[in-house]
């Protein structure tokens, strides 16, 4: 026989938007659910008799679910059933897997560090970049016990992407993949050019990872570069894409010249690599003018 379930918050934290909605034998109901539909409260048919309890999960990194068993309540105890917001700490675990770096509940986050470098009286052109540092990556501990020498150093571990700018030029966002060696055809069909980045080749020599291939592809000088981001405090900003051309300039590829410029590295697609950054070099030239 199908009954009518009434699901009616009484209590959830600000930072929960949205719910999708299930019960006990694994039938979906309704997914991406907005909260204020619950606080007002949001009914669904439910046809199996076997089903005990409806679930509720949250949508988003800090998730939750709740098993809320069917009970029979009459129409004066839902109508007094009001609606109290909270805002509870999270308590985040970390260090529990040491293969694993910047990764937070299934999510990797960026580990992005930028460089300042300021220049004398004249301004300078940017020729490359050389970047001292260590890429580490962890072994399965199998008895248990931290162990600080499971550990290997390695040589395909880096940052997958890049940022130049200045305060009038910028680079756009540079995808970083290693070298192809020993095979020249792959060699030259770098840089590619993608709709919204570059991507171009690092090489690791003497401990340094080194790149090149970068110029200014910044449109126009009176827009904005960056954005401020929404997502997370944790990220001062977000590239303008919008005014970034990232198409071929044979003949009309702008350097770097100004009295300083801001190396910002970032990776963002794994969480095995452990990048210890000792120091990075930018060696550049006096332009005179």
């Amino acid at each position: 026989m199908s009954r009518s379930v009434i699901i009616k918050l009484e209590t959830a934290g600000f930072r929960t938007t949205l719910l999708d909605v299930s019960d006990d034998q694994g039938t979906v109901y309704a997914t991406n659910v907005p909260k204020e539909d619950f606080i007002a409260g949001q009914t669904y048919i439910v046809v199996d008799d076997a089903v005990e309890e409806m679930i509720l999960e949250s949508v988003g990194v800090c998730n939750f679910v709740l098993h809320l068993p069917i009970q029979e309540l009459t129409a004066q105890e839902i109508a007094d059933i009001t609606y109290t917001p909270s805002n509870s700490g999270t308590l985040w675990k970390h260090l529990v897997d040491v293969t694993v770096n910047n990764k937070f509940y299934n999510i990797t986050e960026p580990y992005i560090i930028e460089y300042p470098f300021m220049y004398q009286f004249h301004d300078e052109i940017l020729q490359n970049v050389k970047d001292y540092t260590r890429a580490f990556k962890y072994l399965p501990i199998v008895d248990g016990v931290y162990n600080d020498n499971a550990k290997i150093q390695t040589d395909d571990q880096y940052f997958n992407k890049v940022i130049l700018y200045n305060g009038q030029q910028c680079s756009g966002l540079l995808e970083l993949v290693p070298k192809p060696y020993h095979n020249l055809s792959a060699y030259l069909n770098y840089p590619i050019y993608n709709t919204d980045s570059k991507t171009i080749i690092y090489t690791k020599s003497d401990s340094f990872y080194q790149y090149n291939t970068f110029w200014n592809v910044l449109v126009d000088k009176a827009v904005p570069m960056f954005f401020t981001s929404c997502e997370s405090l944790s990220i001062d900003k977000v590239l303008n894409q919008a005014n970034m051309n990232y198409g071929v300039k044979s003949f009309r590829k702008e350097t770097f010249r100004a009295k300083g410029v801001l190396v910002r590295h970032i990776l963002d697609d794994r969480s095995d690599a452990h990048l210890v950054s000792q120091f990075i070099i930018a060696p550049s030239q006096i332009s005179y003018k």
